[in-house]
Formats: C-alpha cells, structure tokens, sequence
C-alpha cells in the first residue's frame, strides 16, 4: 500500500507573531504517523517546518509540496498543518513564513481543490490552526461542504474560533496523537478517521474549542494499526462461545478455577469471557460479576456491541 503524508508545522513567521509549539506538534505527529504499533512502516513522510530565518516554509514551497502529495494515485495522501490561520471574505489561508498579509498564504479552497482533483484513493486534511474550520466550505457564510468522494476534512476549531494551546502543544494535535496511539482505536487495533474525531470530540467540554469532522467516503480507511486490545483469536470465539447474537451461555462453578469442582476446559472458556467483559463484548446475567454468575450458575451473554461484533464474524467480514 502506497501511504504518503506531508507533515507541516510553522513558529517562524518574518511579519507575524511567533509560535512556539507548531513545530514540536509536526514532529510528534509525523512519529505517529511514520510507523504502526509493531513498527512496521505506516507513512511516507515528508516533514517541513518552519524554525527560523534559515528554515521558513514559505508559501511556495508549500503550495509545491501540497501539489506533489496530491498528485499520485495513493491509497492515502495526508496533510497536516500547525500554524497560523487566516479568513475574510473569499475564504480561509494557512499562513507560511513569509506571508505579509493573511491572505497571501496558502488558500485553504486551493487545497481543498487539489485533494478533491487528487486520484489518490483517500486524501484526508488535518489543520490545527484557527479559523480552520472553513475548509471545505465555498465562502464563510456558506455552511456547506463542497468536498468529493474520498476527502475527509478534520479541523481543530470551527470557522469562527481560535485553536488553543496547553502546555506548549496544541490541544487538538495532543488529542490527535493519542488517538493515533491507540486511543481511537477499534477491537482489531485500527484507527480510523472517524473514531479519531470522536476522541478529539468526546475529549472536549462544550465551552471549549469545537473539531470539525467532513467527511465524504465509500471505503473503509485505516490510519494506523495498534495493539488491539483483545487477542484476535480470541475476539473470533465469540462466535464459537455463543450460537446466536441473543444467547445466554450458561455458567456454573467448574468455570471457576477456584471453585470446589473447576473443570479445565471450562476453565479456558471462562478465561476468554473474562477478557471479552474488558472489553464490553460479554456481560454476566443476574450478578454485578462473572465470578458471581459462575458460582451463582447464572449465565453471560453478548453485549450490544459483542452482538455487532458477533455479526461480523457470522458474515465472514473480520
């Protein structure tokens, strides 16, 4: 699979006020990025930032690099953006090193533009700066997306809002990076965009900055493989434990290791349901605990998600 990710983050500005955590955020998201949890590699990055006099991003050599990332035919072209942001009347800019004026950065309908022409399979914009949440949208005032198949828009705030900072890193690349790490991940240890906005949306209170998540997709798109948080083999005895999505498998004590009478094959089985409830996929009937149910000879049964994880595997798709 071809992965390409152009990774950008500006504190040096000639005409404007400095940043002082861009930078830092680009390298720590282009390290999430470059490889999965097993250490295999995940991206093909491209790193630009912007330090100082000797080493701006100016707005050239920006616009070439969005141009190049977009211009393959990748399974997925990624691009993040920490730094300032601009937006008046005909739309929105990231600023680079050496823009006089805010609009005389890279427009954001400009970029929109080359991810919506782009072939590559899936082109996702990650923008950590303010007003960044009219990407996508034709004029400020115009609340709708104009994105095609295949280009998600995640943004740290919304249009009218600044992005916040806290200790000396952006609050919305923070949440990035931990979902990247494992914090949005599913059963499988797959991380997708859309459970990465739901980090970032579910880790914000309602009077703090707001991430925007536009989205127009017909595939399934992995951003990174984790450590999933139960054994597939495991995760794939769902099936086996339990003949239908509604059954309750009856327990008694010999599931119990230590119980009068423990059987050891039940004892297996019990070690599974006891990972499966770590992870919301079983619950005992009738007892606060499985060791209780066991005992009790109550019985378990599938979560709402354990029955969707449950179909899943009935339909062959994991």
């Amino acid at each position: 699979m071809s992965r390409k990710a152009l990774v950008v983050g500006i504190d040096h500005y000639a005409h404007a006020s400095p940043l002082f955590g861009c930078v830092n955020d680009a390298h720590v998201v282009n390290s999430a990025l470059e490889r999965h949890a097993d250490g295999t590699r995940n991206f093909a990055t491209r790193l630009m930032t912007g330090t100082g006099d000797a080493s701006p991003v100016n707005r050239r050599e920006l616009r070439q690099a969005a141009q190049e990332l977009f211009a393959g035919d990748d399974d997925i072209a990624l691009f993040y953006f920490a730094g300032h942001g601009y937006i008046e009347q005909v739309g929105g800019y990231l600023i680079c090193s050496d823009s006089e004026d805010g609009n005389d950065g890279l427009s954001l309908n400009e970029l929109v533009a080359m991810a919506n022409e782009s072939k590559a399979k899936s082109r996702i914009i990650v923008l950590d700066s303010c007003h960044s949440g009219i990407a996508g949208n034709a004029k400020p005032n115009d609340e709708h997306a104009t994105i095609n198949i295949g280009v998600t828009i995640l943004t740290a705030s919304t249009l009218k809002q600044y992005a916040a900072e806290k200790d000396g890193s952006g609050l919305f690349t923070s949440l990035f990076v931990d979902a990247l790490n494992g914090g949005a991940a599913n059963l499988l240890g797959e991380v997708t965009p859309g459970a990465v906005y739901a980090h970032i949306d579910q880790s914000l209170g309602p009077w703090d900055q707001r991430p925007l998540f536009k989205t127009n997709v017909t595939t399934f798109t992995s951003l990174k493989r984790v450590q999933p948080p139960i054994a597939l083999d495991t995760l794939k005895k769902l099936r086996e434990y339990f003949e239908s999505p509604g059954y309750e498998l009856p327990l008694d004590p010999s599931f119990e290791p230590d119980s009068p009478l423990p059987d050891e094959r039940n004892n297996e089985i019990f070690a599974d349901l006891q990972e499966m409830v770590k992870v919301n996929l079983v619950r005992p009937v009738g007892e606060a605990h499985m060791y209780f149910a066991a005992m009790n000879s109550k019985s378990c049964r599938l979560t709402v998600l354990g029955e969707h994880y449950w179909k899943l595997l009935d339909a062959d798709i994991i």
